[in-house]
């Protein structure tokens, strides 16, 4: 990509692997919101590969590197955290000041072979398409939205919008034992399929559903208006989690009042904190199908056409294929 927020398609020196690095042959990466911001500069420098969403075999490894090996199915978490700073050290690296990610700050898997840390790789369960497992990343990422979450048994989840997120976010909560997960998505098609996926309701605004609040108010659209208006819906003593990516530059309106009296908690959910095996645990288990979120695939060539499929908001997860 080019600082002119152009797609180049060119040919690049293959990767060779540092002593802690391994070189993963690329089967799929995935488009997301985050590959937007890339575009925009809105996230890290340009020219940058893209590609945070990855998984492939290791054909290359480093001289220090013991726990992979050769041949492995790995799925990689892309975030580069630096380690060192005092969030790092207290086992917060989502947080880093410096937090790099393949794909943002460092080249990334739109490409036949991309170089990551071995730490960084995780083997992906033998019955999970190796394809399907670059879904182990955003999986991982809602993952940690619960953890931030700490639900309750029987609460009720309302979820704005219905694309993989928010889809993922409603798989975890029915199976994390709410009462009822109601969805607000603006999109015909996608209302349509968040019904197909078990939502107890769906609307194109949370004031088409019979309550009065929410325990939990999760946004996954990164929309400032559907963040102000999922702000209003939290029930006294309930939760808001922004979830989704917002614009740097966007901002909302809110009552300091309105969160003492009525005792609301928001709270954020930044990328992967400890929760990458845990999502690769889930597709091993068929807790979660990451087929059922598959809906386009492109060879690399096409890289921009997928970009454009996810723009549109056409289907959920598009993934190219090197």
């Amino acid at each position: 990509m080019t600082a002119s927020a152009t797609i180049d398609i060119a040919e690049v020196a293959d990767p060779a692997p540092a002593p802690h690095e391994v070189v993963v042959q690329v089967a799929a990466t995935g488009i997301c919101g985050t590959d937007l911001h890339v575009l925009r500069g809105e996230l890290g420098p340009r020219p940058v590969i893209p590609g945070h969403e990855l998984s492939g075999t290791v054909v290359a490894v480093g001289g220090e590197v013991r726990a992979v090996h050769l041949g492995d199915r790995v799925s990689v978490d892309p975030n580069l955290p630096c380690g060192a700073c005092a969030l790092c050290r207290r086992g917060r690296p989502n947080l880093c000041p410096q937090l790099g990610a393949l794909g943002i700050t460092a080249p990334g898997a739109a490409a036949e072979l991309v170089a990551a840390p071995a730490a960084n790789c995780v083997r992906v369960p033998s019955n999970v398409e190796i394809e399907s497992a670059a879904l182990i990343e955003p999986l991982s990422c809602a993952v940690h939205g619960f953890d931030v979450l700490q639900t309750r048994l029987a609460s009720t989840v309302l979820i704005y919008g219905a694309g993989t997120m928010g889809l993922l976010m409603l798989e975890l909560a029915k199976h994390h034992g709410a009462a009822a997960v109601d969805v607000v998505e603006t999109m015909p098609d996608r209302r349509s399929r968040a019904a197909t996926f078990g939502c107890s309701s769906v609307g194109a605004t949370a004031d088409e559903m019979d309550r009065a609040g929410w325990d939990v108010v999760i946004d996954a659209t990164g929309n400032a208006s559907a963040i102000q208006a999922g702000l209003g819906w939290v029930a006294p003593g309930g939760t808001f989690l922004q979830f989704g990516v917002a614009a740097p530059n966007a901002r909302v309106t809110i009552s300091p009042y309105d969160i003492y009296r009525r005792e609301i908690t928001i709270s954020g959910s930044m990328a992967v904190l400890h929760s990458f095996e845990r999502a690769a645990a889930l597709f091993a288990a068929a807790v979660i199908d990451p087929t059922k979120f598959i809906t386009g695939r492109f060879a690399l060539e096409r890289y921009g056409d997928a970009l454009d499929e996810f723009r549109a908001g056409h289907g959920l997860k598009t993934l190219v294929t090197p």
